[in-house]
């Protein structure tokens, strides 16, 4: 069946435990791109390829999750697409980690050879067994001089304990990386060449989607973008059926009303862009434009027989806000914005994603 050549793979970890510098790295290595064009994209800032968001890369950090897919020849030729779900590890983006854990049949779940397993590493971990998704442990960093990856590896095992996690998911299987470096192996004692050996951990230990491509088609929108030229971009998984371009479609949102709809355009992910289809079948992710009003948690749906997924709840934010009188250094100076109207803009921007 053709969804035998399909993974779908979330990354996660607490912060700054390499998960986005992996991500990279199999881009790198997985012949897809030209290194000059990958650093061109990361704007001269290597491990940064997915962190596209001006702000992600003032910050270093992970904000939205992203996703990218790259192709695979394994060793007997087969060719295999791996859909790689990038996810934030600040807690206070934990909301962005539970909603896409929905599109992924499996997790590779980073931690610090030094730091072992840390606060959002029990959060995020949590999450993905609450899916049911059963994680491809990797240890990275093991290049760091004070690294102690076997520890770590313990620690791990006592994390999954304390979780109840069932007896299948406590034998992990285990690989051990270097982001930085760009090489990774399944045996310590013998140092990588490469990045390879997560590929085949991923092909030999996620499994393939279920799907029902027989079925009426059924979709959940896990993250939204928007396009100043197309408007609203809804991506995510198509559970059954398949989805089609010109398609007239049916919205349901979270309170059950129905929307009839047509699909302007479909794209599927090809490695950090995407690539116009189309048709989409059921177990791989698409991104879906002409939808509107739609927002995340609604499902795309046949026309003559719509029936909803259920809707993903997600923990409060922890994050709060406080809104003041601007008493900084510039305040009351003349500027080159109407600064309430921009601040304005940017808000009602951000409310379409």
């Amino acid at each position: 069946m053709y969804t035998d050549y399909i993974r779908n793979v979330a990354i996660i970890a607490h912060v700054d435990h390499g998960k986005t510098t992996l991500v990279d790295q199999l881009l790198y290595q997985s012949g897809m791109f030209r290194n000059s064009d990958l650093d061109k994209l990361a704007g001269g800032q290597h491990g940064l390829i997915m962190d596209s968001n001006p702000l992600e890369r003032e910050r270093g950090i992970t904000i939205l999750s992203k996703n990218c897919s790259v192709q695979y020849v394994d060793s007997e030729g087969e060719e295999y697409k791996i859909n790689l779900i990038d996810t934030p590890g600040h807690a206070d983006f934990g909301g962005e980690v539970e909603r896409v854990l929905t599109m992924a049949d499996g997790v590779l779940l980073l931690v610090d050879a030094f730091e072992g397993p840390m606060p959002q590493t029990r959060f995020v971990l949590k999450k993905a067994m609450e899916n049911k998704l059963k994680p491809v442990v990797i240890i990275n960093k093991v290049d760091r001089h004070d690294a102690r990856p076997d520890d770590v590896v313990n620690e791990v095992f006592d994390l999954l304990v304390n979780l109840n996690a069932e007896d299948s998911t406590l034998d992990f299987p285990c690989v051990f990386a270097s982001g930085k470096e760009g090489w990774a192996t399944m045996d310590l004692s013998r140092k990588g060449v490469d990045i390879l050996p997560v590929f085949e951990a991923i092909i030999k230990y996620i499994p393939a989607p279920k799907a029902e491509p027989e079925a009426p088609l059924q979709m959940l929108v896990t993250t939204l973008e928007y396009s100043d030229y197309v408007g609203k971009i809804a991506i995510g998984r198509v559970f059954a059926g398949e989805i089609s371009e010109a398609e007239n479609v049916t919205v349901i949102d979270r309170s059950g009303k129905h929307t009839l709809q047509k699909v302007m355009q479909l794209h599927q992910f090809y490695g950090l862009g995407k690539k116009q289809v189309q048709t989409v079948r059921a177990g791989d992710i698409c991104a879906v434009v002409g939808l509107d009003p739609i927002d995340i948690g609604d499902t795309i749906a046949c026309a003559d027989k719509p029936s909803a997924l259920p809707v993903v709840d997600i923990d409060d934010p922890t994050m709060t806000m406080s809104f003041r009188v601007n008493d900084g250094p510039f305040a009351g100076r003349e500027g080159k914005y109407v600064t309430a109207r921009q601040v304005g803009q940017r808000l009602e921007k951000e409310l379409q994603v």
